[in-house]
């Protein structure tokens, strides 16, 4: 006789939790579901306690983890909940890892150092016969006979020869010579040159006096939110409907204010330098802060907006 084995199921009310938490927050699926990069069918899913569809454990886990944590849930809830779904029929384990060939240790070694001995006679083929040709080709002019655009003329000195006719007794005993006969005094040519000539007084003084930072201003509404940029950065802010009010590089110096109504899910790129500020209250970004990118959202609650943990 076969003993039945029971089997939990899971936590019924745990769907109804993470609903009962998200309105909580004024926040809707779909901007729930932008904001972790979920399908939004998979988050009614899980508030409606409806496991089907979902083929593996992992990816369950996972769901809820990252839902349960966006909406502030205990961890220890988040752990027992995933507990309890392990004992689901409907879950399938996570698949199992098979290997589907190898290769030789020859092939390895080749695969490896065949595309760095490519680079290195490329390198050879090209660079060598270059450096060749700029030390024996270019480098090697005659440079005797240049001479300054402020050098004077040099006299030639003028030898008499003897003509054919002349009687070789009327002939002077030595070669007289001509005294040179010294040029009048002329300015001598300029050479004009093509190269463009930069405005060095001009770029100094810009350089000296730089351009001071625009402050610009985007939507409408009760709150702001204030990024100032030390250093080029990349910046998003989309607010709860979806919709991005910032997508794009903004150089350094730049200076943004941002109103909304709504909850806004904000990300700064090369975070270094940058400051931001909500309602005129200065926002830490070093509490945000993962390696260089800053992350976290602009939530309101009862009229007031404050910072939190994306």
């Amino acid at each position: 006789m076969q003993q039945s084995i029971h089997v939990p199921e899971p936590q019924a009310g745990f769907g109804s939790r993470l609903r009962a938490a998200r309105e909580a927050r004024s926040l809707g699926i779909e901007a729930c579901g932008q904001a972790l990069h979920l399908p939004v069918r998979v988050l009614r899913q899980i508030e409606n306690d409806d496991r089907s569809g979902i083929d593996y454990q992992v990816y369950l886990a996972g769901y809820l983890r990252k839902y349960g944590r966006h909406l502030g849930i205990d961890d220890a809830e988040i752990d027992a909940e995933i507990a309890r779904s392990k004992h689901s029929p409907a879950i399938q384990e996570s698949p199992a890892l098979v290997a589907t060939g190898g290769i030789s240790h020859s092939r390895y070694l080749l695969d490896r150092y065949a595309r760095a001995a490519t680079y290195v006679v490329l390198t050879v083929v090209f660079a060598v016969p270059t450096i060749y040709l700029g030390m024996h080709g270019t480098l090697n002019s005659d440079m005797s006979h240049l001479a300054s655009l402020d050098a004077k003329p040099v006299a030639q000195k003028i030898v008499a020869t003897p003509s054919i006719g002349a009687k070789a007794d009327k002939l002077p005993a030595a070669t007289l010579s001509v005294p040179a006969v010294k040029p009048p005094q002329v300015d001598q040519p300029l050479m004009a040159s093509m190269m463009p000539v930069p405005n060095l007084a001009g770029d100094v003084a810009a350089a000296a006096h730089p351009a001071p930072p625009v402050a610009s201003s985007i939507g409408s509404g009760d709150h702001s939110l204030q990024l100032t940029l030390g250093n080029t950065s990349w910046v998003e802010v989309t607010d709860a409907d979806g919709q991005r009010l910032e997508y794009g590089l903004l150089p350094a110096g730049t200076v943004r204010t941002y109103h909304s109504s709504q909850p806004l899910d904000v990300r700064i790129g090369n975070a270094n330098g940058a400051q931001a500020s909500i309602d005129g209250q200065a926002v830490s970004l070093d509490d945000y802060r993962h390696a260089n990118v800053a992350h976290f959202r602009v939530n309101i609650q009862d009229g007031k907006a404050t910072p939190a943990g994306a």
